[in-house]
Parts: structure tokens; C-alpha cells; sequence
């Protein structure tokens, strides 16, 4: 399965939109939709560890810039809320000054968002089995790499990634043992080495 196959992609140029889903709230909403499919905002605010009412604000903030939608509900006293896409890339093309402050508030504040579940998972390390303690990691690596090949690392990256990603959409299709993992890609383009920068 191609990202292509799995449905729309969300481009974020709008920077209404970006400052909008650069909330620590929204995101961890969002994230709860794509991990574990739809859900009722208290079933939500359970979860992620709010109020009903501040769920359900911030799960309508998501709707107004088309993160999120109303799901197809069981019956008339549910309303569950189901994310629109389940891949969100930044234009290339916002680089205004307005877009490029909105887009570094989005990324720090995902960011921050990977770096509590970075502290959350060295919590509960010691609890999980060797295979998984073994499997997450955290590493740097520096390269020298020219624009084309950065480039190609973040395509083949995704490449590797489009059937694992496919996942998300249907449940049926993950192996038994599978659970969600947190990816955090960072790509950052050094200053030259010897430069006053």
C-alpha cells in the first residue's frame, strides 16, 4: 500500500491551521484518533486526561481546520470523532514569514510532544518485555549529505515506512503483538563545519 492508497494527504500551508494543530492538547487528541480509531469525547478526555468539556472544544478546534470529522455514530447518544488523514506534510511552499513562524511553533511543539513520550517510555522501561526494551531506542547520527541525497533519505524513509503506516486504517491487517510505536524523524540541515554559525 502506497501513502497514495491511503487516502488523502494533508498539506499544511495555511498558517491559521498549523497554529491551530500546534496545541499540546489537539495533537495528543489527534494522535489518540489515529492510534486507536474513532472516539467520543469523553472516551478521549478519558485518555488523554482532560475534562469532557476541554476535549470537546479542542476536538471542534481540530474540525474547523479539517483534522478531524464526526464519525458515523451507533446510535444517536454517541458522537465520535475519527481524524480526516493520517498523513500531514508541510508545504514547501510556505515559507512567508507568517507560515515559517506558524511551522516552527507546529514542530516544536511536536517536539516537545516526542520528547514526553520519550520520558514516559524511560518510565516504564524496566517494565516491558527484553524484546521491546531492546527494540526502542534513541540514537544521533551525523552525515554529510547534499540536498538530493537528504532528500532521498526522507522519501526511502517513507517508502519503508508506507506498510507499517497502512496499519493505522485497518486494525485487521496488524500482526498479533503489534502496538503503536512513535517514529520522531529529525532531518536538520548543520551549519558547515568551521562556519561562525
Amino acid at each position: 500500500m502506497s501513502l497514495e492508497s491511503m487516502g488523502p494527504r494533508r498539506v499544511l500551508d495555511d498558517p491559521a491551521a498549523m497554529r491551530a494543530f500546534a496545541h499540546p492538547v489537539r495533537l495528543a487528541l489527534h494522535e489518540l484518533l489515529m492510534r486507536a480509531g474513532p472516539a467520543t469525547a469523553a472516551d478521549a478526555a478519558r485518555e488523554v486526561g482532560v475534562s469532557q468539556a476541554l476535549a470537546s472544544y479542542h476536538l471542534r478546534q481540530l474540525a474547523r481546520y479539517g483534522f478531524v470529522e464526526q464519525a458515523e455514530a451507533r446510535d444517536e447518544r454517541e458522537r465520535p470523532w475519527k481524524v480526516t488523514t493520517h498523513v500531514q506534510q508541510w508545504s514547501s511552499d510556505a515559507w512567508s514569514a507568517e507560515a515559517s513562524a506558524a511551522r516552527g511553533l507546529l514542530e516544536q511543539v511536536i517536539a516537545e510532544r516526542a520528547l514526553t513520550w520519550l520520558a514516559e517510555w524511560q518510565r516504564r522501561r524496566q517494565d516491558e518485555p527484553d524484546e521491546w526494551r531492546e527494540a526502542g531506542h534513541v540514537g544521533n547520527t551525523y552525515l554529510y549529505a547534499t540536498v538530493e541525497e537528504l532528500t532521498d533519505v526522507g522519501e526511502t524513509l517513507m517508502g519503508l515506512l508506507e506498510p507499517l503506516m497502512a496499519r493505522a486504517l485497518d486494525p485487521s491487517s496488524r500482526p498479533e503483538g503489534a502496538r503503536p510505536v512513535l517514529l520522531a524523524q529529525m532531518l536538520l540541515p548543520l551549519p558547515p563545519a568551521g562556519s561562525d554559525d
